[in-house]
């Protein structure tokens, strides 16, 4: 008898995150499981630092988008900060088995990646991509034609008719073992470079 456990597959719980006006397409590679959730929205862990990165470049304020009670995430501020600036979100898998009950990339098999051409054709505007994660900038680099630039670097690549470029920068997560403050002074790199402060 074959006792081997079936690992259901997931599929992406969130749709992408396009606004019109987009210049930036940050992928990570897949939410966490539902129960790390404090909001409805991309990188929705307490644990995972990417929206504290963004207060303290943009705000000089790494609570500027937590709830006064500091246990969530405010979804509706970062959206409307997303879309003033022009930042669009998704990840490289839209469908995955989770080969350990948590949300580390070691432990993620890409059933389905997202098909990265796709979201670029509804983004006129963009002008990069940044992977925030090896399992990320890999899964990326099988669709597109760039070489893999150093952590807090980039690489240019053509995409219909123009040149874009692909950031790979520091994961987000505490797993990552670097401060938060050196983190959000790479990240603040491509926001410069795209002009957003």
């Amino acid at each position: 008898m074959n006792t081997e456990k079936i690992i259901p597959v997931e599929a992406h719980p969130l749709e992408p995150f396009l606004p019109a006006n987009a210049v930036l397409l940050m992928l990570g590679s897949f939410p966490p499981q539902k129960k790390r959730w404090s909001m409805d929205f991309f990188y929705p862990n307490l644990q995972n630092d990417m929206w504290r990165i963004f207060g303290i470049i943009f705000f000089s304020d790494k609570d500027y988008f937590l709830h006064p009670d500091k246990k969530s995430f405010d979804k509706e501020r970062i959206i409307k900060f997303l879309n003033e600036k022009g930042i669009a979100l998704y990840d490289t898998a839209s469908a995955v088995r989770r080969l350990q009950d948590n949300a580390s990339d070691k432990f993620l098999d890409i059933v389905e990646p997202t098909d990265i051409n796709l979201l670029l054709k509804q983004l006129p505007n963009c002008r990069a991509i940044v992977t925030t994660g090896q399992k990320a900038t890999d899964t990326l680099r099988q669709q597109l034609e760039v070489a893999e630039p150093p952590i807090g670097g980039k690489s240019p690549f053509e995409y219909a008719d123009r040149i874009l470029y692909l950031y790979r920068m520091p994961s987000s997560s505490r797993a990552y073992p670097l401060k938060i403050e050196k983190k959000a002074e790479t990240y603040q790199l491509i926001f410069k470079d795209l002009g957003l402060i």
